[in-house]
């Protein structure tokens, strides 16, 4: 189902922060957008840019400051998904044609400024001929007839659009999407905002919107004599089971309309929003029901630490417990990742890991090629031991390769995922 986009820009003040916020808080993306990369370099934000991709899980729009195609190229090697751009078509539509073949029309964004745009119209039907696949349209004015306007620009140019609002008032947000169409809604020069609440308002509306909505009625849980159902809160990316309380019909429905894991208190008889005093909320990713339906798994997002004793989980207290490999295969190269990473951070002496960066760049690479070459002459050898050993040789220079040069496993998992798409 299509839906409509709602997209926070981010603050230059803590855009790290408030990516994390809006990563929780319901933003479809999120829009990276530094007013001085208009008239500087691109390049003083693109470890920025790379920090935030790397912690958030909402797509993340690189905007301004784009004057050629390596600019370009950067900023979707940062972990941009699009990249908008104002003034440079406005010098050299051919940028928007260069880009487009390159990477994709999906994946290009031009801007059209009412307040200095003679032609709105003309300049959009131009830009998507030159390949332009998204328009965002901004005014730091209130022109007349605005809703209209971009109304006019969307249908005439056949091309999804961002329109802006600066208010962040859920009424009127919802109203702008109403009288544009526009596909999309950027919030612009706002303080941090629950992107949920607007949601809610636009649903009330009849716009479609992406929020949350159970396949199931609580009615067909198994509940215990008192209506409850008990919910196991697991992290939803390391796995790690943190807490177990219990919801109720009314904590349920409030969880699924505001995304915030909401219980019901035995103890003090009433509702509660995990983090409602402390700040540690548990925003949801997914709530899946056991095959009884008597026991919730919820994957969620949690702010800080889970137990109030300030432990990252509740269950911490052994009561029984075997030696046995704790290796996990999925964390293997994560954990070794980070090892390297700080041996480059905190030196250990005698360290060969360390001897590898002392020697720089120039000895790294020579290490790498060397035991890419000592692969094949491997996989020529019958017995794949030998194969193996070969290959965790290389797998470690590479990650030393790797933090040498600032990327992640993260950078190539989604590299790789983007490549099955």
């Amino acid at each position: 189902m299509d839906y409509k986009k709602i997209i926070p820009c981010l603050s230059m003040d803590n855009p790290v922060d408030d990516a994390l916020f809006f990563n929780d808080a319901g933003a479809d993306e999120i829009a990276f957008f530094d007013p001085s990369c208009e008239r500087e370099n691109i390049d003083k934000n693109i470890a920025l840019i790379k920090e935030i991709t790397r912690q958030v899980d909402v797509p993340l729009i690189a905007c301004g400051g784009v004057r050629r195609l390596e600019d370009v190229k950067k900023l979707l090697y940062a972990g941009a998904v699009k990249v908008c751009m104002k003034t440079a078509p406005l010098i050299d539509i051919g940028i928007v044609t260069e880009a487009a073949d390159r990477f994709g029309s999906e994946r290009i964004i031009v801007t059209i400024d009412l307040d200095s745009c003679e032609d709105p119209i003309g300049y959009a039907k131009a830009v998507k001929n030159a390949g332009a696949g998204e328009l965002l349209i901004i005014s730091n004015k209130n022109i007349e007839g605005y809703p209209e306007l971009v109304k006019r620009i969307r249908k005439e140019a056949a091309l999804p659009v961002i329109a802006q609002d600066k208010s962040a008032d859920p009424e009127k947000i919802a109203d702008m999407l109403e009288e544009t169409g526009a596909e999309t809604v950027g919030l612009y020069d706002i303080a941090r905002h629950d992107v949920v609440e607007i949601k809610q308002v636009c649903r009330e509306k009849g716009i479609p919107v992406n929020l949350f909505e159970s396949s199931m009625e609580f009615s067909e849980f198994k509940t215990d004599d008192k209506g409850l159902v008990p919910v196991i809160a697991q992290h939803y990316k390391t796995g790690e089971v943190l807490m177990l309380a219990y919801m109720n019909e009314e904590a349920f429905k409030k969880t699924i309309r505001t995304g915030r894991m909401t219980y019901f208190s035995r103890s003090r008889n009433r509702l509660w929003t995990k983090g409602e005093e402390s700040g540690h909320f548990q925003f949801v990713k997914a709530l899946t029901i056991d095959c009884d339906k008597d026991t919730i798994l919820a994957e969620v997002s949690q702010i800080g630490p889970a137990c109030h004793t300030g432990s990252p989980t509740c269950f911490f207290t052994d009561l029984v417990r075997k030696e046995y490999n704790r290796t996990n295969p999925l964390k293997v190269f994560t954990e070794e990742y980070d090892i390297i990473a700080d041996r480059k951070k905190n030196p250990k002496e005698g360290s060969y890991t360390n001897y590898l960066f002392d020697k720089g760049i120039d000895k790294i690479l020579k290490k790498v090629g060397e035991e890419a070459t000592e692969i094949v002459i491997a996989a020529k050898n019958p017995d794949p031991e030998e194969l193996k050993y070969e290959l965790s040789d290389f797998l470690y220079h590479a990650m030393v390769l790797m933090v040498e040069k600032g990327l992640t496993w993260d950078d190539v998992i989604n590299e790789l995922s983007d490549r099955r798409k």
